[in-house]
């Protein structure tokens, strides 16, 4: 049930080719940026290193996924910026500083689970690298994970800090690839193959039109949950769900994984602001199913590229006008809504393209992951 020709094609297909959500006709609400991605933020640009091979006997299906929310160029003016955790089961670096500053102005990676470490190095020398001025002072960028240890090898700790620096050189404000590629190439999602997913929202407050950008690394969900656009598809796709097996063998636990979510935005907000859209991201979530696992580290990051620098925490270098009073912009609080709203359906939006434009992958110890079945949407939802 294509519908090309309708809509800007970047809607219906990711860089790879492969269908996107839009392409189905699903009855999906809200209007998209041009690229319906994180990337039609103006200034945030998104790179990725995928890792998908068999070494030594060892099945690698990992990455990293590098976003700067005001591209290289930009990199070092602080941008306002809130964390939410939904579930702590999960790492992202430089939690406690944002919450306290209100503001982060480093890249931010996303990889698996034991990669963190080096997920951090490789921003770190990137910034010694490429902004020396603000790598001088002290730094805590933002490196996120998820487990992809049903489908690879992780302990092999494959990811290197060069395969950070890499995907943060290759970084564009281009389409994003979508399903198993950077930080979500081993990831499963409602027992089907997963990994990153992104869409896009545009608001219009006050005569002007705002973007909410969303990029998920998508590895939660137990299959039974599994809801698209408000059709249960759980119990008509319980079939070919390899994890069950490992569910009852001990080597599972149901609904374990976990998601990580940044939220990228232009309008003006402050940190609290920031923080109640943060907050919005598990309600974008629940629409696809979840309930949210004990064993589900979700956590989330919003932030706002207006008021560049204003809330630069840096050591100042003898400025003269450092202490004086910063002018900051902000739109009024009863504008939030349809922030709101965009937020939890760029989300509801992205979870669907991850799994929508994915293929299957055999992973560690011959675990065949199936890709989410795309007749199941022409079967069950749109003839609803």
């Amino acid at each position: 049930m294509m519908h090309e020709g309708t809509v800007p094609d970047h809607w219906l297909k990711a860089p790879d080719g492969m269908p996107r959500a839009r392409a189905f006709g699903l009855p999906l609400r809200g209007q998209p940026g041009p690229l319906n991605a994180i990337t039609d933020v103006d200034g945030v640009e998104v790179g990725m290193t995928t890792l998908n091979e068999d070494r030594d006997g060892k099945a690698i299906r990992t990455g990293v996924t590098a976003i700067l929310p005001r591209g290289k160029a930009g990199t070092g003016a602080s941008c306002a910026a809130a964390v939410h955790s939904f579930n702590g089961n999960g790492e992202m670096t430089g939690f406690s500083w944002i919450e306290e500053s209100g503001s982060f102005s480093q890249p931010i990676a996303i990889t698996n689970s034991h990669s963190i470490g080096a997920a951090h190095e490789g921003l770190i020398r990137w910034m010694v690298a490429n902004r020396p001025d603000v790598a001088r002072q002290w730094m805590l960028p933002v490196a996120a994970e998820t487990y992809d240890g049903f489908m690879s090898d992780i302990n092999g700790v494959h990811v290197r800090p060069e395969h950070v620096i890499a995907a943060l050189d290759g970084a564009s404000a281009g389409p994003v690839a979508e399903g198993s590629y950077g930080g979500g190439t081993g990831m499963v999602c409602y027992g089907f193959k997963g990994g990153n997913g992104t869409a896009s929202r545009q608001v219009e407050l006050g005569g002007k039109t705002y973007t909410v950008g969303v990029f998920l690394q998508t590895n939660f969900g137990s299959r039974e949950e599994l809801t698209v656009t408000g059709t249960w598809l759980g119990d008509i796709l319980k079939d070919n769900n390899p994890l069950e097996d490992l569910v009852r063998s001990g080597e599972a636990l149901e609904g374990a994984g976990s998601c990580i979510g940044i939220v990228a935005t232009d309008a003006p907000l402050m940190p609290t602001q920031l923080k109640a859209m943060a907050r919005r991201v598990p309600l974008g979530l629940a629409r696809t199913g979840t309930t949210g696992s004990h064993f589900s580290g979700d956590i989330f990051l919003a932030f706002s590229t207006a008021n560049a620098g204003v809330l630069d925490s840096r050591i100042p270098d003898a400025d003269p006008a450092a202490g004086t009073p910063r002018a900051f912009d902000i739109l009024p609080w009863p504008a939030m809504n349809g922030l709101y709203e965009a937020t939890v359906l760029a989300t509801e939006e992205a979870v669907l393209n991850a799994l929508i434009a994915n293929r299957p992958m055999v992973g560690k110890g011959g675990l065949a992951m199936p890709a989410f079945p795309h007749a199941a949407l022409a079967e069950h939802v749109t003839r609803r």
